[in-house]
């Protein structure tokens, strides 16, 4: 082989291997980063106290059943918010692979 070709071909391995993201970490960081969000703007709230205590956030238990803006309820809200973030985290590193694949395979 050519110094030429293996350089060509290093270069598009190393462009394919770059390109792609592996789901399972996006998804593992997006579930911390939003659990923890929810957990600490719960927390704050919580912290902060006063006559109507999260009156806006508390409508999150429409969606997360058991959710309320108390301590248990930040830590029920930390799981909702791992687990919504991790889907969303996956759903877009799968996203983004497929968008990559595609263009690679053009």
């Amino acid at each position: 082989m050519t110094p030429n070709s293996d350089r060509s071909r290093e270069l598009e391995l190393l462009r394919k291997t770059i390109a792609r993201l592996r789901a399972s970490v996006v998804a593992v960081v997006f579930g911390l980063t939003s659990g923890a969000g929810l957990f600490i703007a719960t927390a704050w709230l919580v912290i902060r106290g006063g006559q109507e205590v999260g009156l806006h956030l508390s409508l999150l238990n429409n969606y997360f059943p058991g959710y309320s803006v108390t301590w248990p309820g930040s830590f029920v809200g930390f799981f909702y918010g791992a687990v919504t973030g991790a889907i969303a985290g996956w759903s877009i590193g799968w996203l983004y692979n497929q968008i990559v694949d595609r263009r690679h395979a053009s």
